[in-house]
């Protein structure tokens, strides 16, 4: 379908929240049903030419969101209201636009992004509730939820994480990264992994979240990932990953970092 020549394009930003159980992920690829595909071809219908929606960034296949944002460039004269009520009417109920704001020309969902927040759901008991078992983890062994805070002490920081990430098939420049807070909170059965930085390698949160489930456990000391950072090697089976899931991509933000509200969160999630 070509693109309207005779309206306006406008760039708008769409947050988006979806289950991830029955998709490849987030990216557009062959023979697979991704999340990014279906909202795709539901605006196709809407505006009547093809769009192209840019993500922040990549979730796998079973991995969740609750603040994925994506930006796209439409020609169609529906307000941002309009366009949000327009999808969630024909989006299937597993993929919800949260919000839909007019964006300026230069904006880019990737690019202008300052930083992630992931959160990683633990179901640590004998059995996992038939509710919780697409949205969280399942450890039936004890977890030392203490061990697992002091070991997550040791990613905040600017770091080389090549320990803590898997190979994506494609070249990448760097493996330093910044992780602004890392914090483990326990409420009943529950364990939540919090985890705030300025970006992520590929897998890098299933990987700091699969050896902090070690440490739990009691394979690992928690002083194991000061030792993992400072080797920079690649990643071993000591790293595994962490079920897909139990993550969500919680928001991306892009302007400027509140930390004391995060902060004052942060303590909210401790026990």
């Amino acid at each position: 379908m070509p693109l309207k020549t005779d309206i306006l394009s406008r760039r708008f930003k769409l947050t988006v929240a979806y289950d991830g159980t029955a998709y490849a992920g987030w990216q557009v690829q062959p023979h697979h049903v991704s999340v990014q595909q279906v909202i795709e071809e539901t605006l196709q219908g809407i505006v009547g030419h093809t769009v192209k929606l840019h993500g922040s960034g990549r979730t796998d296949q079973g991995v969740h969101a609750r603040g994925q944002v994506a930006h796209v460039d439409l020609s169609c004269r529906l307000s941002a209201a309009s366009v949000c009520r327009a999808l969630n009417g024909r989006l299937p109920p597993d993929i919800r636009i949260l919000k839909a704001v007019l964006a300026r020309p230069d904006f880019h969902a990737r690019r202008s992004a300052k930083g992630k927040e992931y959160r990683y759901f633990v179901w640590n008991d004998a059995m996992v509730l038939p509710d919780k078992r697409l949205y969280t983890a399942h450890a039936y062994r004890p977890l030392d939820a203490a061990a697992m805070r002091a070991a997550a002490a040791f990613f905040v920081g600017r770091h080389d994480f090549a320990s803590f990430t898997a190979n994506p098939q494609r070249e990448v420049a760097t493996t330093v990264r910044t992780i602004y807070a890392f914090t483990v909170s326990k409420k009943g059965k529950e364990i939540v992994l919090r985890v705030s930085g300025e970006g992520f390698l590929y897998k890098q949160v299933r990987s700091m979240a699969g050896f902090l489930l070690r440490v739990g456990e009691g394979a690992e000391q928690p002083e194991a990932v000061k030792e993992l950072l400072m080797s920079c090697a690649p990643r071993k089976a000591r790293v595994p990953s962490a079920p897909a899931q139990g993550l969500f991509l919680w928001r991306v933000w892009y302007g400027k970092r509140k930390r004391a509200g995060l902060e004052s969160q942060e303590r909210v999630l401790r026990p």
